[in-house]
């Protein structure tokens, strides 16, 4: 009678079992390449990915499952099962606001990528860098009277984030009603002990994750909005995160470049209802007790609040600015830390500066993803070929996310390239001719007398291997 342990052992030893884990990988390698096919939405994505899960599927496939998805279906899912309660809510935030609605041309083409319509009656103020910012947040903060949201990317656990806990905390003790949300990929290093301060204080605190399960884990979406809410009045929204580096105190970068906007009128409740959503998703909690009546006018500006991310059934962010980009007549000068634009958005920023629009782009110089930063250099002959000005802001880092298309002013979270793009959720303001347009300009002007010029010679002058680096980097564009 034959040995069944030991043919089995030998059969494993011949390496019938590692044949069959091989095909195994492969066949599964194979399944995700087509998904792949499917979901990416990028042809440069799809071929990316299909040609390495295909070759390299055991290396690939891990990679794929963790970064690969480009659609959080987890979340449209989730808003279809309650879309009762919060849409009904937009329905009622934006009949409160007819009223109000802005029929600025400008906007007006934007508003059907808004949840709410653009609004009219807004007092907008430019907040440059992190005194200005954090000091107006901390003062919004200590006059809440019903309710605080409080959002941010990353939230650290240093003097710039117990200086926010505790103003948190004395709106609490004061009977306010606070929120806090947060990232779980940005806030990894946040420690428990900041959460639980707070929670004793009887603030909520909450975690965005983009699954509700480990066995469904995609770390590849981000939640990388940073935004703050008092009485559904006031809003607070741009580059900034929580730490101590925003303020100008990193050892390593030394001063930060970044801009943040205050909007305190109808348009902060949009921006409420962006945070109402992912809320809603951390939480299972409608917001049904917060302030959702229809502030007052504060001020003269028309605003658009544009929410944008891989829940969309469109490419919100991508149209948004290419959106900017094709209006502009004359003049596009735009501000990213991580200037890696897709194909379509830099063939509209060359054509804009081919009809003779001023197109001029900021990045920084000192990288704090050398990844991104190689990829950047690549476009830079491309771009001074077409007659767009390159600059590089050379004090510290530059990380604000700006756009000024002739008057119509966007400050907002999205940067481009192909994670704000396609893959995080983001959320921007538009505003057209009136202050937060002058401020924007001014700023623009400061900003250029800090940067120096870069051209196609910068480029040339690297170093033949340097190149080739750099051009791996812009190939592997849309899987970062």
């Amino acid at each position: 009678m034959p040995d069944l342990g030991a043919e089995a052992t030998r059969w494993f030893v011949d390496g019938g079992a590692i044949t069959v884990i091989v095909l195994l990988v492969q066949g599964v390698g194979v399944l995700c390449a087509l998904d792949s096919v499917m979901r990416t939405r990028t042809p440069q994505g799809s071929i990316a990915w299909a040609l390495a899960l295909v070759f390299v599927p055991i290396v690939s496939v891990p990679l794929y499952m963790a970064f690969g998805q480009r659609r959080f279906d987890g979340k449209v899912v989730a808003h279809r099962r309650g879309r009762h309660a919060l849409d009904r809510r937009v329905r009622e935030v934006a009949r409160h606001t007819a009223s109000l609605h802005s029929i600025d041309p400008a906007l007006v083409s934007m508003a059907t990528l808004c949840r709410v319509p653009p609004t009219r009656g807004n007092d907008c103020e430019l907040l440059i860098d992190g005194k200005a910012t954090f000091d107006a947040i901390e003062r919004a903060i200590d006059a809440a009277k019903h309710c605080i949201a409080f959002q941010f990317y990353i939230i650290r656990d240093d003097r710039l984030g117990r200086r926010m806990a505790a103003a948190l905390a004395r709106a609490r003790s004061r009977g306010v009603r606070v929120m806090v949300l947060y990232d779980a990929i940005g806030s990894m290093h946040l420690g428990e002990g900041w959460c639980d301060q707070l929670r004793a204080d009887g603030v909520e605190v909450s975690c965005f994750k983009t699954s509700r399960t480990a066995l469904s884990t995609n770390i590849n979406f981000r939640n990388h909005r940073k935004v703050v809410i008092v009485d559904g009045s006031v809003a607070f929204l741009g580059g900034h995160n929580i730490g101590d580096e925003y303020m100008g105190e990193s050892p390593t970068f030394g001063p930060w470049r970044d801009t943040h906007v205050r909007i305190a009128g109808p348009a902060a409740l949009a921006v409420q209802l962006s945070f109402a959503e992912d809320w809603r998703w951390a939480t299972g909690d409608e917001l049904s007790t917060v302030a959702w009546s229809v502030p007052a006018e504060r001020g003269h500006e028309h605003v658009a609040i544009l929410p944008t991310g891989p829940a969309d059934d469109l490419e919100s962010c991508s149209l948004m600015y290419l959106h900017l980009i094709s209006r502009a007549q004359r003049r596009l000068w735009v501000a990213s830390p991580y200037f890696v634009p897709d194909q379509a958005t830099f063939a509209a920023l060359q054509l804009a500066a081919l009809r003779g629009v001023d197109v001029r782009v900021i990045i920084p110089r000192k990288p704090d993803n050398m990844l991104v930063r190689m990829s950047a250099l690549t476009y830079i002959p491309e771009a001074t070929a077409a007659g767009i000005r390159a600059y590089s802001h050379t004090v510290g880092f530059m990380h604000q996310k700006v756009m000024l298309s002739d008057d119509l002013a966007c400050v907002g979270t999205a940067n481009l390239d192909n994670r704000s793009l396609r893959i995080n959720f983001e959320i921007s303001a538009l505003a057209h001719g009136g202050t937060l347009s002058k401020q924007v300009e001014a700023m623009f002007h400061r900003d250029f007398e800090g940067c120096h010029g870069i051209g196609a010679r910068d480029w040339s002058r690297r170093s033949w291997l340097f190149r080739g680096a750099c051009r791996v980097a812009r190939l592997m564009a849309p899987l970062q």
